[in-house]
């Protein structure tokens, strides 16, 4: 009988580099699975549909929400974006595990909504080092920076929601911390005890 993924919820400040965690993590994890999010944006150039995401009208993305069929979802810029919990929940049955990449408020959102999951928090070295790293992108205005970094603070004020706490000093070390809470999950007793009692049912 095949153990049953878990779901991971990756998430934290803008400009930690959670992207850049998590890319690293998918290449050496082929059981990983990424969270598609489903959006009723229009596709990009090179998009396709199933792969970057779930491409739904606005209509049905309604329907969807009045059926809670989220496990969190939220509107920017006049579009929807969200997590289909039928597609979580198809991966974790197949065995995979299911990695969620999201900002502090979608991540707080699905533990409220969902449950489920076990929450890693990514935490800069400090906020200078968030700052250098958000001004390196070059892509955001003195405010604008101004601003991540006050969302920064509220946000690290919530990691007391989560189950663990990574520091990214150095994306190697911070994927190899990941990569052992993954391990870790998966040899807890009561999973694994959950895993056996099912095998002797079968027996």
């Amino acid at each position: 009988m095949k153990e049953e993924g878990i779901l991971f919820i990756l998430s934290g400040p803008s400009g930690v580099g959670k992207g850049t965690v998590r890319k690293h993590l998918f290449k050496q994890d082929p059981n990983l699975k990424y969270s598609i999010s489903m959006t009723t944006r229009d596709p990009r150039a090179g998009e396709k549909d199933g792969e970057d995401y779930f491409y739904r009208s606005r209509e049905h993305f309604e329907e969807l929400i009045e059926q809670e069929a989220f496990i969190e979802h939220a509107q920017y810029v006049n579009n929807y974006y969200g997590t289909p919990k039928e597609y979580v929940e198809n991966m974790l049955s197949l065995g995979h595990d299911v990695f969620l990449e999201i900002e502090v408020q979608g991540a707080l959102q699905v533990k409220k909504n969902y449950g489920k999951g076990i929450f890693i928090f990514l935490l800069p070295p400090s906020l200078d080092d968030l700052e250098t790293r958000i001004l390196r992108r070059g892509t955001e205005s003195d405010q604008l920076v101004k601003h991540r970094l006050t969302e920064a603070r509220n946000e690290i004020e919530m990691m007391e929601e989560y189950d663990y706490v990574v520091v990214n000093d150095n994306v190697h070390h911070a994927v190899e911390k990941v990569k052992s809470i993954i391990q870790s999950e998966h040899c807890k007793r009561e999973r694994v005890a959950k895993h056996y009692k099912r095998l002797l049912e079968v027996e």
